[in-house]
């Protein structure tokens, strides 16, 4: 058991989740993680996109890529998908993730059917630069690239 204390009239609840339209989208990664594979046998790169613009303003979206994997296809494939992000975030040399976080680039979405559930769910297939680069260093660099 635990002690909430909490006014659910005080808080607007969540709608219902469903996956976005295909399109594109303008977002930025907001976190980045390694975590270990379910098998155990390597690691992955966990990356959540946020949307920043339009109606899904806020929807939240992730990516996985097997960085660390036994299977050399599987790293070709998350190494490629790696320098289309950093390509589209302006970052050609990265050591570390959080260099790419709050660079705003363009994400392309699809609907692809969930084999467990046969739910639609969303995945990012693409990712490209936007039309505008951010402007570098005229706000405080605590700020966001896209509230500059």
């Amino acid at each position: 058991m635990a002690t909430l204390n909490f006014d659910a009239n005080q808080v607007e609840p969540t709608n219902s989740l469903e996956p976005i339209p295909a399109g594109k989208y303008v977002a930025v990664i907001t976190d980045s993680e390694m975590k270990p594979t379910k098998a155990g046998t390597g690691q992955y790169l966990q990356l959540t996109f946020e949307i920043i613009d339009g109606e899904f303003k806020g929807r939240l979206l992730w990516v996985r890529l097997n960085l660390d994997n036994p299977n050399e296809t599987a790293v070709q494939i998350a190494q490629a998908e790696l320098s289309a992000i950093c390509r589209a975030a302006g970052v050609m040399i990265a050591k570390d993730s959080q260099e790419l976080h709050s660079l705003p680039m363009v994400i392309s979405v699809r609907l692809k059917r969930r084999i467990d559930t046969g739910d639609m769910q969303n995945e990012i297939r693409g990712y490209s630069a936007t039309a505008t680069a951010p402007v570098a260093d005229s706000a405080p660099a605590s700020t966001a690239p896209w509230k500059r």
